[in-house]
């Protein structure tokens, strides 16, 4: 009779033998358990560019999707794309950082207000935390504004309304205002603005920088709106580029390490935060890379869907009519990536 011991009692996914050695890779098992439920309540999405996948994943089956800041009715489906509109739950563009996500909610209920608020292109102005929000700059800094307050109340409205909010960490490394810690979504220069290191550093957030973010994103969202709850996710699309003097894979390697222990904390601590795991799924040495297209860094479609797939075994999708759930089809041109910009440097 064996002694007993700690891993005695434990189930059969607790043992890399039980869950991988012995099964095939896409035999997945127990890799997640909800902590609660989202059905029929109002939910929203902000992140990288792979939590685009999640919002429209969520929107075909059925849930109570929000979008707070919808295309007019003039834009076809193409262009609304294009001109910011259903991407997210509001017209933010992608959020990479855990900084820019709180940031977006202070500016949104009035608790910060950046120094800088334009940014000079081709002629024109765009808004230095959502640059490329439309294919061409703003003829006027007064548009730009009326458009940037009306996306504020907007998101403001998303804060007190959402009950369950799914964010999709992707970035650590952040280029900030030196005046007043704003942080941007493409470094200065990219897409707009003028690159000058007097005014403009690069940060590559600690776990505790992390953590530090979202907790405070929690405490602020929840003292609007004490029904909010939240699903960290984290992204498992591989940087475009480094501006660390690191390899880009090494690079890539530590900010989702990072982002990964700040979302497990943080699941850890709190009831109202759950965690996904898409990073896992995709990224895993047990699945061989076979969800990445050949670039190795894009996921293909076949693996948005064996995601969404998992998703949905725990959180059934109100469209489902029997047991097995069937994410919907997706297209590359159905996501639009901030971070792409970064490619045409590296010719």
């Amino acid at each position: 009779m064996l002694p007993k011991h700690p891993y005695k009692e434990q189930p059969d996914k607790a043992f890399w033998k039980k869950v991988v050695s012995d099964s095939h890779p896409l035999d997945i098992g127990e890799w997640y358990t909800k902590k609660f439920l989202i059905a029929g309540k109002p939910i929203a999405t902000a992140g990288s560019c792979f939590a685009q996948h999640i919002g429209n994943q969520l929107k075909a089956q059925g849930f109570n999707f929000m979008d707070v800041e919808p295309s007019p009715d003039f834009l076809d489906n193409e262009s609304r794309l294009e001109f910011g509109y259903d991407m997210y739950s509001a017209r933010y563009g992608n959020v990479y950082s855990s900084r820019q996500l709180l940031q977006l909610s202070q500016r949104a209920l009035g608790h910060f207000i950046p120094k800088e608020s334009v940014w000079l292109k081709n002629g024109g102005y765009v808004d230095p935390f959502r640059p490329t929000i439309e294919p061409e700059p703003f003829v006027s800094i007064d548009e730009l504004e009326n458009h940037r307050d009306h996306h504020l109340r907007c998101v403001k409205k998303l804060i007190e309304e959402a009950h369950v909010f799914i964010f999709t960490l992707g970035l650590t490394e952040i280029w900030v205002s030196k005046q007043d810690g704003s942080a941007f979504p493409v470094a200065p220069g990219v897409s707009g603005g003028v690159y000058d290191p007097d005014n403009y550093q690069l940060l590559n957030l600690s776990c505790a920088d992390v953590i530090r973010d979202m907790e405070t994103f929690f405490k602020l969202v929840r003292q609007v709106n004490e029904k909010m709850r939240f699903i960290l996710t984290v992204s498992p699309v591989p940087l475009m580029a480094t501006a660390t003097d690191q390899s880009v894979v090494v690079a890539t390697m530590q900010s989702k390490s990072v982002l990964r222990a700040a979302a497990g904390y943080l699941v850890d601590k709190y009831r109202f935060v759950d965690y996904f795991p898409s990073y896992e799924i995709i990224s895993s040495p047990v699945m061989r890379g076979q969800f990445y297209n050949p670039d190795m860094r894009t996921v293909s479609h076949y693996g948005v869907e064996y995601v969404m797939k998992q998703f949905f075994k725990e959180h059934r999708p109100p469209k489902l009519a029997n047991n097995k759930a069937s994410p919907a089809k997706m297209d590359d041109s159905d996501v639009l990536c901030d971070e792409e910009l970064l490619a045409v440097f590296s010719d």
